[in-house]
C-alpha cells in the first residue's frame, strides 16, 4: 500500500491537490470494490493514510521541481 501511494504522489506530484483528492476517493473504493474491508469507520482511517502517503511523495516530487529549478537558475 505505502510504495503504490508514494509513487503514485511522485508521479502525479505535479497536480497536487487533484493526486491528493483521488487518493482519498480511490484507495477505499478499492478496498471496498476488492473485499478487504467493509463500509464503516475504518475506511476513514484508510482514506487518511492514503492522503498522508500519497503526500510524501507530492513533497519528494515538489522538492526534486524546486532543486531542479535552482539548479537550472545558477
Amino acid at each position: 500500500m505505502i510504495p503504490v501511494l508514494i509513487l503514485f504522489g511522485v508521479l502525479l506530484g505535479r497536480w497536487w491537490r487533484s493526486s491528493l483528492v483521488a487518493a482519498a476517493l480511490a484507495w477505499p473504493a478499492l478496498l471496498v470494490a476488492t473485499d478487504v474491508m467493509g463500509v464503516g469507520t475504518g475506511l476513514l482511517g484508510a482514506a487518511g493514510l492514503a492522503v498522508v502517503n500519497t503526500g510524501v511523495g507530492v513533497l519528494l516530487h515538489q522538492g526534486a521541481r524546486l532543486a531542479v529549478r535552482r539548479l537550472r537558475a545558477s
